[in-house]
Formats: C-alpha cells, sequence, structure tokens
C-alpha cells in the first residue's frame, strides 16, 4: 500500500512504512493469533494443575506431551515463577489481546508507551518459547504438539507486531531531532500534546 493509498482510506502511513501498521488490517490478525494461542495455553495449564487430563496430541502422543509438561524443566520454571510456564503463557496472551484491541488506529503517533508496552508483552515471549522448544529436544526429550503451536504463534506475533513498535521509536526519534528537547519527546511518548509532535504528525501526513 503507498502512503497516498493509505491516506484516501483514513490511514496515514507510519514511516519508515508506507501503510499504517496501527490499522486494525494489521491489529486484528495479531488479536485472533493471541486469542488461539491464549485458549491453546489454558487447556495445557489445567492438566498442569490437574484439572484435565493430557492435552491432545496426534503427532507425537499426549504421553509426550505429559512428559513435557511435567519435565523437570517445567518445574523448575514453575518453582520460579509460583504458576505453571502454561499459565503464564496464557497470561501473557491475554496481554497481547487486550493490548492489540486497546487505542486508536493513530496509536503509534499519540499512544507511543501503549505501543511499547505492547512489544514488550510480544517480543519476549516469542524468545521465550523459542527456548523452551529448544529445550524440549534436548533435555526433555520429548515434544508436545501443542506447545510447539503457542511457539509458532509467538514467532508469527513478533513478526506481525515488531513494525508497529518500530514506527512508534521512529516518531519519537523524529520528534527528539525536531524539538531537540528529551522533556518534549517524554510527554510525546505518554501521549502529551506538543508542538513538535503535531508538527512531526504534519510532515508524516505528507504524500
Amino acid at each position: 500500500m503507498t502512503r497516498r493509498t493509505a491516506m484516501r482510506l483514513g490511514e496515514p502511513a507510519a514511516p519508515p512504512f508506507r501503510y499504517n501498521p496501527s490499522s486494525w488490517r494489521c491489529r486484528v490478525p495479531i488479536v485472533v493469533l493471541a486469542g488461539i494461542a491464549f485458549l491453546i495455553s489454558v487447556r495445557l495449564a489445567f492438566y498442569q494443575w490437574r484439572l484435565a487430563g493430557p492435552p491432545w496430541d496426534p503427532v507425537f502422543g499426549s504421553e509426550s506431551s505429559a512428559t513435557v509438561l511435567d519435565s523437570e524443566v517445567s518445574q523448575q520454571m514453575r518453582g520460579w515463577i509460583g504458576v505453571p510456564d502454561a499459565a503464564l503463557g496464557a497470561i501473557a496472551y491475554l496481554g497481547d489481546v487486550i493490548f492489540g484491541l486497546a487505542g486508536s488506529t493513530r496509536r503509534w503517533q499519540y499512544r507511543p508507551w501503549l505501543v511499547v508496552l505492547f512489544g514488550i508483552d510480544v517480543i519476549p515471549l516469542g524468545i521465550v518459547s523459542v527456548v523452551l522448544v529448544g529445550l524440549q529436544g534436548t533435555l526433555v526429550g520429548a515434544w508436545c504438539l501443542l506447545c510447539l503451536a503457542t511457539a509458532a504463534v509467538s514467532l508469527a506475533l513478533v513478526a506481525f507486531a515488531w513494525d508497529e513498535v518500530w514506527a512508534s521509536l521512529s516518531f519519537l526519534r523524529r520528534a527528539r531531532r525536531e524539538s531537540r528537547s528529551w522533556r518534549t519527546t517524554w510527554n510525546l511518548f505518554w501521549g502529551r500534546r506538543e508542538a513538535a509532535g503535531a508538527r512531526v504528525a504534519l510532515a508524516t501526513a505528507s504524500p
């Protein structure tokens, strides 16, 4: 999508991109994927809490999934954080859903703090998921289909979310150059209106 086309659709592009990463068209897939991962993680957490039986796994088998979820690695993490790792993942995915729905289609400009918080929730989760998947094969010696599914979703969320975070950080960097004031940049980060932000926004909206 070109910047001119984006403007006709009421979605001014967010430099350095030629589209608006805060648009609903970009955010809805994130919300849907995070919602699916949330439901999967809740199912896995129910097993770790012994509220349900071993999860369905037509590829590796339910016993293999149970081995992963009951592994020493999983138990050690539970001792550190106080809840099963799947429950922690469910909380993080639910956060992705909430952050994905919050704010307007210009939140990369008007609510940078929200976008950055969204990125903090999404990106580390993707990294942790990859690490845990690697541990399944190397340390545990078993695999869990639903665990792999949530890891794949985490990586997809990182791919979908990074551009909006980058757009917000780029906006703040341009505002810093325009104003030459860290205080102004700080105010813009928290969504407070500043003249420098308005000037940067006008330059952004130019075709």
